[in-house]
């Protein structure tokens, strides 16, 4: 029950939002729904796993952490929306009728999102990717000028090209599991089931494909271009989804056929594919960081360098590389949001992305600024916040099993980055404010959200309370099959 109540609220909340021309009642009734998904997906954490249902849904401990991971970036972005919409709705930057849109639109993106972890079967998880690409691209268009409309169209293009591979991946898979493994069917638990029968050589290259496809819409280098133009065009709420939450759910798949590869041919091809495109991600991003003027297409590049870590993490592989992974997983979803909700209410003061225009943030809005400097020391993996454990662990994982070569590139990209995000963030935050710009306050849902954020990143930074390591673990355990 718990799953179809994951998925039944965002669309009942979907449908409110249609009759309900109040940005503000919808933003709160919005906001109450997803704390409702929050304490489900708690919930689900200790339930007896795997969770199925008519074998079409199935959730084991793998999907379980990745369903929390959505609620909870989903329910920060639903109580910051209620300020952010309001806000543009009073400044008739969108009308009444536009503001039940986006509330439809959140909802129904969140509803995909949630669907693609619940999935058993390989081929609907390809539909529900494709929804979400399909539902978020209104989003990254919503207020429909010349730059959002063609990084709207951009973000479909490309996703779309990337996504189409992944669905011959998964053709490839399907015939090898048909052919040597006698299964007529497209469900994950049937297809490990028989994975040491598969096609060795049908199974890599299939993997290449999910590689290249899926990874287009995680945002791996060199698949990532329509990322940092999304992400500076979309709404600040919806920025935080797409990089919190939309590049794990890609993240997640590529996860299932990692399983089944490693099963059939072990675990070295898929950790040395990972490793060199998670290092190429962070790398290529590191570059662009240095040089960004714009404060959205910034923390863009930043996340192309995060999930970079993540992949690098999985690839490097074993107890400690997977579980240092995960955690990443959950500590950049939350250090990104804070920063994507801080960099939408700077542009929306300053009335430009450019960096070189923005000055004396923690002047103009001294509450915004203050968490912002903080969220970029979080965000370049700066102790003692949760950034900084995950990628230590990965760090020390990789020490550890003698990659001494993707250690030393992890350990260098990591501090280039650090450099770059501190030096960008220090004029933005503490040079002289610029006489035109008004000192602004930001409203209770907004202080809500940045606390309920900063509170998980300065927590898991000094201590991974006991169910959340307990959920990671399990998940590890299903990621090296254990």
């Amino acid at each position: 029950m718990l799953l179809i109540a994951l998925l039944t609220v965002p669309l009942m909340l979907s449908l409110i939002s249609l009759f309900n021309r109040r940005s503000k009642a919808s933003g709160i009734i919005n906001a109450a729904g997803y704390a409702v998904i929050l304490l489900c997906a708690l919930r689900l954490t200790a339930a007896p796993a795997p969770v199925a249902l008519f074998n079409f849904l199935y959730a084991d401990a793998l999907s379980v952490y990745f369903i929390l991971v959505i609620a909870v970036i989903n329910f920060a972005s639903a109580l910051y929306s209620i300020g952010y919409i309001e806000d543009d709705r009073r400044r008739n930057i969108i009308s009444a009728r536009k503001s039940s849109i986006y509330y439809m639109l959140f909802n129904l993106f969140s509803f995909t999102m949630f669907l693609v972890p619940m999935l058993n079967n390989l081929g609907m998880v390809w539909v529900a990717i494709e929804l979400t690409t399909l539902t978020s691209a209104f989003l990254v268009g919503f207020y429909n000028d010349k730059q959002s409309v063609e990084a709207a169209w951009k973000y479909v293009v490309v996703c779309s090209v990337g996504i189409a591979l992944a669905l011959f991946g998964t053709i490839l898979f399907y015939y090898t599991a048909s052919l040597h493994g006698g299964v007529r069917s497209l469900n994950w638990t049937d297809i490990v089931a028989v994975a040491s029968k598969l096609d060795p050589q049908i199974v890599k290259i299939a993997f290449i494909f999910i590689l290249v496809g899926y990874g287009t819409k995680a945002g791996l280098a060199p698949m990532h271009t329509w990322l940092p133009d999304a992400h500076s065009q979309a709404l600040a709420p919806i920025s935080a989804l797409l990089s919190g939450v939309l590049l794990k759910t890609s993240v997640y798949a590529i996860l299932r056929f990692v399983i089944v590869v490693n099963k059939t041919v072990g675990p070295h091809y898929t950790g040395n594919l990972l490793t060199i495109i998670g290092l190429l991600s962070m790398g290529i991003a590191a570059g662009f960081i240095l040089v960004q003027k714009d404060i959205k297409r910034l923390l863009a590049y930043s996340s192309i360098e995060h999930v970079g870590v993540i992949a690098v993490g999985l690839g490097l592989g074993g107890p400690a590389g997977c579980f240092g992974a995960l955690l990443h997983v959950f500590n950049h979803a939350a250090t990104k949001s804070l920063m994507f909700f801080g960099a939408g209410k700077i542009v929306k003061t300053y009335g430009t992305h450019n960096m070189r225009k923005i000055r004396g943030v923690i002047q103009a809005m001294p509450f915004v600024g203050f968490f912002v400097i903080l969220g970029a020391f979080a965000l370049g993996g700066s102790p003692p916040f949760s950034l900084f454990v995950s990628e230590i662990i990965i760090l020390t994982s990789g020490f550890t099993q003698g990659a001494y070569l993707s250690s030393v590139l992890f350990l260098v990209f990591a501090v280039v980055v650090f450099g770059g995000l501190i030096f960008q963030f220090s004029r933005v935050i503490f040079d002289r404010k610029p006489d035109e710009v008004p000192v602004v306050a930001e409203p209770l849902t907004g202080k809500l959200s940045f606390l309920f954020l900063f509170a998980l990143i300065a927590v898991l930074g000094l201590i991974i309370p006991a169910p959340l390591n307990r959920i990671i673990t399990k998940a590890v355990e299903v990621i090296n099959g254990i």
